[in-house]
C-alpha cells in the first residue's frame, strides 16, 4: 500500500510498541494532546449518530482538501481521532474517497482491540469524513 508520509509516521509509531497496552496509552496519550474544541463548537446539531462518546464533527472543503475539526468528551475517543484526523491530513478529496481507514487502524493493530461500541464509533466518524468529502 502506498501511505502519505503522515500515516507511514503513524505505522511507525505504532509498530515501535510492544502490545496493546503500550498502544492504549499511546492513545490516551494522544487524546491528552488533541486540540480542544471551543464549546461555541460543541453543539447537538453536529454530533455523530453511532457513537457511545459524544462526538462533534465538522468537515471543510479547502484547497482540494478537507480541514477537519473533531472532538469528543472521552480522552481515549479523542487519541483515536487524533490518529484519523493524522491518517487523512494533506490527502486531496479523490484521495480521501478511496482511503480504507478501517483497514489502516486494522494494520496500526487497534481496531481489533477496541469494544464493538467504540469500534462502530471509529467507522462513524470514518463514514462522516467520506461523506464529507463528496
Amino acid at each position: 500500500m502506498n501511505y502519505s508520509p503522515h500515516q507511514q509516521a503513524l505505522i511507525e509509531q505504532f509498530s515501535a510498541l510492544r502490545g496493546w497496552e503500550d498502544r492504549y496509552r499511546q492513545i490516551l496519550r494522544l487524546g491528552k494532546v488533541h486540540p480542544v474544541m471551543a464549546d461555541e463548537l460543541k453543539v447537538d446539531e453536529v454530533l455523530l449518530a453511532g457513537c457511545e462518546s459524544k462526538v462533534w464533527f465538522y468537515g471543510e472543503h479547502y484547497d482540494g482538501g478537507l480541514r477537519l475539526t473533531i472532538s469528543s468528551d472521552a480522552k481515549i475517543v479523542k487519541g483515536l481521532i487524533s490518529i484519523i484526523i493524522t491518517a487523512y491530513q494533506d490527502l486531496t478529496l479523490s484521495q480521501i474517497k478511496s482511503f480504507d481507514c478501517e483497514q489502516f487502524f486494522i494494520e496500526l493493530g487497534l481496531l481489533n482491540h477496541l469494544s464493538p461500541s467504540r469500534g462502530n464509533g471509529i467507522r462513524a466518524i470514518i463514514s462522516a469524513i467520506q461523506d464529507a468529502a463528496n
